[in-house]
């Protein structure tokens, strides 16, 4: 593959893992031994946040009373935007029953998990949009009970905007914690005695790795790190806005990696002299991170021909792709990796991460090699069920018990015995060999 680096990255996403995993690790020990207290000595230590956890509907209410009438209504916009499309994926999952060969009827149910938390991040920006992502969702899949969390949002409580995304979008309990904290509350069910079936949100390195080591214990929407963006882009592109979009991702902090894949030399170009110019523009807390983050994470890739592009492309997964380039159609049946997909220059990143409709959490590091970003399947299990007549025993029990007995599974066979035995007494089948002490 012809491919050439007009600039390589010094790190990758996996660069700052390794800190934050020892980290995680002795504060959710700690959690776990100790509980609400460990919780509130981390917020008060962290957040510097010494107030009520769990927010009365009078908090919230008095918190929010003053939120201008125009915020209030974008907010509105976005959470029936992000509540549409996830009650559509809904109506995509089936329930079904069929009728198998040998008299089997099987079948699947859809349920919802019982508990999810969500979480939205509040560090540099309070995240509005990571607020009604998660409830939404979760509300759209029928979750009965839905706990939210955000950080105090420098050095105050939950900043009101977020708050009113939280209940617009549906949260049944919604908390004032943060970080690692927040993460493990919800997943051992503290200050609610409700544990989360399901724990979802962006959050930074030291959120998402606390979302790594409980998986198994909980469900988690995606293995997230630092947000990422790639732009495919071609000779018909406008590198005004391909760099605009770039640094439209940097911003998000130090980690966060920028790719442009392309197969023009000459926009390449001009977008690597635009890039710098275009930060230092930006105000001081989001040219601070957009700086590092290009800096350190980010990459120009030259490819001669958009196979070579496409096939780079899926290497890198990225969580946000974005394609300026001719031909969309070609794009999106030839693209199989990536979080989020953005056709044309009128679809950028941004419109998805606040109001488009589908959801801004998405796999990170390459996980979208495997795995999509969080959905209302996240929050749904589909679960099997069977149910056969007697006569169809017949046949299904001497498969089984010749099938277990081939395996050296004496006991599996026995009970496929004992049913043919049981129904059809004096006849002889062929159940194998069996197995005697």
């Amino acid at each position: 593959m012809a491919i050439e680096y007009l600039k390589k990255a010094d790190k990758t996403p996996e660069t700052e893992t390794g800190a934050a995993r020892a980290v995680v690790d002795q504060m959710l020990a700690d959690i776990r031994a100790r509980g609400e207290v460990a919780v509130r000595e981390y917020a008060s230590k962290l957040d510097k946040w010494t107030g009520e956890i769990v927010m009365s509907d009078a908090q919230v209410n008095q918190a929010t009373r003053d939120i201008p009438t125009a915020i209030k209504n974008d907010i509105e916009f976005a959470v029936r935007q992000v509540y549409d499309f996830a009650v559509r994926q809904r109506e995509s999952i089936e329930e079904f029953s069929v009728q198998l060969e040998g008299g089997v009827t099987a079948g699947q149910r859809v349920l919802p998990v019982n508990v999810v938390g969500c979480y939205a991040p509040a560090g540099r920006y309070a995240h509005i949009a990571s607020a009604y992502m998660g409830v939404a969702t979760a509300k759209a899949a029928g979750v009965k009970n839905i706990i939210a969390c955000s950080s105090p949002f420098r050095g105050g409580a939950m900043h009101p905007y977020v708050l009113y995304a939280f209940r617009t979008a549906g949260a049944d309990t919604i908390m004032t914690l943060g970080g690692v904290q927040a993460i493990a509350s919800m997943a051992f069910g503290l200050f609610t005695g409700n544990p989360a079936d399901v724990v979802v949100g962006p959050g930074n390195k030291f959120v998402a790795e606390a979302k790594r080591s409980l998986f198994g214990q909980v469900g988690i929407d995606v293995f997230a790190g630092p947000s990422e963006v790639a732009v495919i882009a071609d000779e018909t592109a406008d590198p005004e806005m391909v760099a605009s979009d770039l640094v439209g991702q940097a911003e998000h902090g130090h980690e966060s990696p920028a790719w442009l894949f392309t197969t023009s030399r000459p926009l390449a170009k001009k977008v690597a002299q635009r890039i710098p110019q275009l930060i230092e523009q930006l105000p001081g807390l989001a040219r601070d991170a957009a700086t590092a983050a290009w800096r350190d994470y980010g990459e120009i890739i030259l490819c001669d021909t958009r196979e070579e592009v496409a096939d780079v492309s899926d290497r890198y997964a990225s969580e946000h792709l974005e394609v300026q380039a001719a031909d969309l159609d070609w794009w999106l049946d030839r693209l199989t990796c990536y979080g989020s997909l953005f056709l044309g220059e009128e679809s950028t990143v941004a419109f998805g991460d606040k109001c488009s409709g589908p959801n801004h959490v998405l796999p990170t590091k390459g996980a979208a090699r495997y795995s999509g970003g969080l959905s209302v399947h996240k929050f749904m299990k589909t679960l099997t069920w069977q149910r056969m007549s007697k006569d169809a025993v017949r046949q299904i029990g001497q498969v089984t018990a010749r099938i277990s007995r081939l395996e050296g599974m004496e006991a599996h066979a026995r009970t496929a015995d004992d049913r043919l035995a049981k129904y059809f007494p004096g006849e002889t089948f062929d159940c194998g060999q069996a197995v005697t002490v």
